[in-house]
């Protein structure tokens, strides 16, 4: 065999084989598939998320506001996962 035949040979055996994976897919009965599940309807509601959201909107005024500096720390602090400190002082434990 010359490289030509084989060549020839070649693509025949390719076109074959694309042929029959071609009508062997357009017989397959397409079954229906599954709808995709279905999002939660409510959404659990972050008490931080909606303190920052109204921080949010009050703009230039929200850098004075005690509840939206709290706010603004503890979102700092869980960014950063740092746990927040101690409120009353520990006097003389481990000694």
């Amino acid at each position: 065999m010359d490289g030509k035949m084989l060549a020839r040979l070649g693509a025949v055996v390719f076109v074959a084989i694309a042929v029959t994976a071609t009508a062997i897919d357009m017989a397959r009965k397409d079954e229906p598939s599954a709808p995709p599940p279905a999002p939660a309807l409510a959404q659990p509601t972050d008490p931080l998320r909606e303190t920052l959201r109204r921080c949010q909107q009050l703009g230039e005024a929200a850098a004075s506001d005690a509840t939206c500096l709290a706010a603004w720390a503890e979102s700092r602090d869980r960014f950063l996962v740092r746990t927040p400190a101690p409120t009353t002082p520990q006097s003389g434990e481990g000694r």
